[in-house]
């Protein structure tokens, strides 16, 4: 509906754009569209190509790359490392990815560089296996400047928030523990107003949350083990993975996949 009245190239392929924005809404592909024709006009072109449409896939999901950035060298190693970290795992957990592309160009989110993935259908429900492979990747760039560096930095924060958030969820809201039992006890939808914390009462007892807050750190330190097992077992693909991005600054699928066949 959105690419109707915009000429497209025959190499575009609808379909796969599709693919490539699922969970997107009808605001954000018609934003998408429109971007890769912004794109198209600065390039005097009359038409719609593939590579306008994922430059703005990029600009619309992730934000604007910022090729101006001056990163050190250090950064952009330390990214490289980082972003092949997530990419491993998408590549290699059978619920999530695969990927897309991976970069170390900074975007306008304040991301050093980005792992994107490409659903390949769309999914109404989350499983708790998938889940917990979400939270795998979530920690895979932290996992892997840990391996490689000795060290650890302030890049994995967003990754990490997320990985508990949905942690929480799978114990509090979704009933996916068995220690805690299938019972609610997430309140963040009640009292939705400023100062709610202040005025709202628990529904639970200190005890039983000193056991959600063990579970949910049962859970992420298990897949914090686990993911870190994959990686140390790819850890020629990771090399090679971050070799590549620091000369290139951006690999596609196609590139990568052929390095776990290239160092198999």
């Amino acid at each position: 509906m959105h690419a109707r009245n915009k000429p497209l190239a025959d190499e575009v392929n609808l379909e796969h754009v599709a693919q490539t924005t699922a969970g997107f809404t009808g605001a954000d592909l018609e934003n998408l569209m429109n971007e890769a024709a912004i794109s198209a006009a600065k390039d005097n072109r009359a038409y719609v190509n593939q590579d306008d449409i994922t430059k703005s896939f990029i600009k619309v999901g992730i934000g604007t790359e910022k090729k101006s950035r001056i990163i050190s060298d250090k950064e952009k190693k330390i990214t490289a490392y980082h972003e092949t970290g997530h990419a491993i795992l998408f590549h290699l957990l059978p619920d999530v990815g695969p990927v897309y592309t991976i970069s170390i160009i900074p975007t306008g989110l304040g991301a050093a560089g980005y792992t994107m993935p490409l659903p390949e259908k769309d999914e109404m429900f989350m499983t708790k296996s998938k889940m917990l492979q979400e939270i795998m990747v979530s920690l895979g760039g932290r996992i892997a400047e840990e391996i490689i560096f000795g060290d650890i930095t302030t890049g994995a924060s967003s990754d990490i928030k997320k990985a508990t958030q949905m942690a929480r969820r799978m114990v509090t809201r979704y009933g996916m523990s068995e220690n805690i039992g299938v019972i609610n006890y997430d309140d963040d939808d009640d009292e939705v107003f400023i100062g709610r914390d202040l005025a709202h009462a628990k529904k639970y007892s200190e005890e039983m949350q000193g056991k959600i807050d063990e579970e949910v750190k049962f859970i992420i330190d298990d897949c914090y083990g686990k993911a870190k097992a994959m990686i140390l077992e790819n850890m020629d693909v990771l090399h090679a993975s971050s070799e590549l991005l620091l000369q290139k600054e951006k690999i596609t699928r196609e590139e990568f996949e052929a390095l776990f066949v290239q160092n198999a």
